[in-house]
């Protein structure tokens, strides 16, 4: 499985990350830190629309069977989560 970019937080901006997702063929949505001499520039649009998915992971976290992972098979988990991502969509 291949992933077209990586993001994450300003923590993360270091040469050998930045190393790491460009060998995997990713390309890194990634901040620099203040600290950095040469700033190297990320998609803005794409690092934004991340804490929507943060956020999603974080309501899907309220539903204590989600949470705790009560299923014993996948196939039972997948389907509590699509019950409750339905669940949060209608809020």
């Amino acid at each position: 499985m291949s992933a077209g970019g990586v993001i994450a937080d300003r923590a993360y901006d270091s040469n050998a990350l930045r190393k790491l997702i460009a060998e995997a063929g990713a390309e890194a949505v990634i901040p620099s830190t203040r600290s950095r001499k040469v700033i190297i520039p990320h998609d803005a649009l794409a690092y934004r629309l991340r804490n929507r998915i943060e956020r999603f992971f974080n309501k899907l976290k309220h539903f204590r069977h989600i949470a705790t992972r009560y299923d014993r098979r996948a196939l039972h988990f997948l389907a509590c989560l699509h019950l409750a991502s339905a669940m949060i969509w209608m809020r």
